[in-house]
């Protein structure tokens, strides 16, 4: 009785994790990142998917924190304890394999490193820390960093379609898309739209839309366009 209650409390702990401040952090602390390091769109939105969808939940199990009697997966300073410096570690380790994969020429490790002493208060990390935080970060994520079905892909393929058929398209503001991307992945209540990454991509389209186009000009049917292009999406 007393290891189903231990069971039940570690399992509660976990589901908690990593809690909405310290979610909050962390995130934050990835877009500055990208942003110091000037990502391409899809680097930055493939390393939150990366670091916020799969990492972050993942690493309970993989800890052993999913049950008192669950077998630790992995054991490593760089996890134990699991101190803020050392997660925001991983942020740039998911920055870095997301741009392995998009970019002709990745981050150097070196350059990471050099951001990392800069933005990272309390630790210095060296750049064998990063390799293996590298080899960590793929054991957690069971190398499931795959990009295809990341939002930021549908919505730059919504936008590029919708400004083929529509004049209107050329006054949608991707940036301010963009920027409502950001808003939802910091905020951890809507970190489940996720799961639906083209419903996403179609619903920031349209809220793009009525921020970014003036309203005078709203003669597009945006709404009805945005649903039966999902519906065909999701058909394909």
């Amino acid at each position: 009785m007393e290891v189903e209650e231990e069971d039940a409390l570690a399992a509660a702990a976990a589901s908690a994790w990593p809690g909405s401040s310290r979610r909050r952090h962390l995130l934050q602390f990835l877009l500055h990142a990208s942003k110091r390091l000037d990502l391409r769109p899809i680097v930055k939105y493939s390393a939150l998917e990366f670091f916020a969808s799969r990492f972050l939940p993942a690493l309970p199990r993989k800890m052993g924190y999913c049950g008192a009697r669950s077998r630790r997966a992995v054991r490593s300073w760089l996890l134990e304890p699991l101190r803020d410096s050392n997660l925001e570690l991983f942020a740039l380790v998911a920055v870095w394999v997301a741009s392995k994969i998009h970019d002709l020429r990745p981050l150097s490790v070196k350059s990471l490193k050099a951001l990392g002493d800069r933005i990272i208060s309390d630790q210095h990390f060296t750049c064998r820390d990063f390799a293996d935080a590298e080899l960590l970060f793929m054991e957690v994520v069971e190398h499931n960093i795959g990009s295809s079905s990341i939002a930021f892909i549908y919505l730059e393929e919504l936008v590029i379609h919708f400004r083929e058929i529509s004049k209107l398209g050329d006054l949608l503001d991707l940036d301010v898309c963009m920027e409502i991307l950001d808003i939802l992945y910091e905020t951890e209540d809507t970190s489940l739209l996720f799961n639906s990454p083209c419903s996403l991509a179609a619903s920031t389209l349209v809220a793009g839309y009525v921020i970014s186009v003036p309203k005078q000009t709203w003669e597009f049917p945006i709404l009805p366009w945005g649903l039966l292009h999902h519906m065909m999406k999701r058909k394909s």
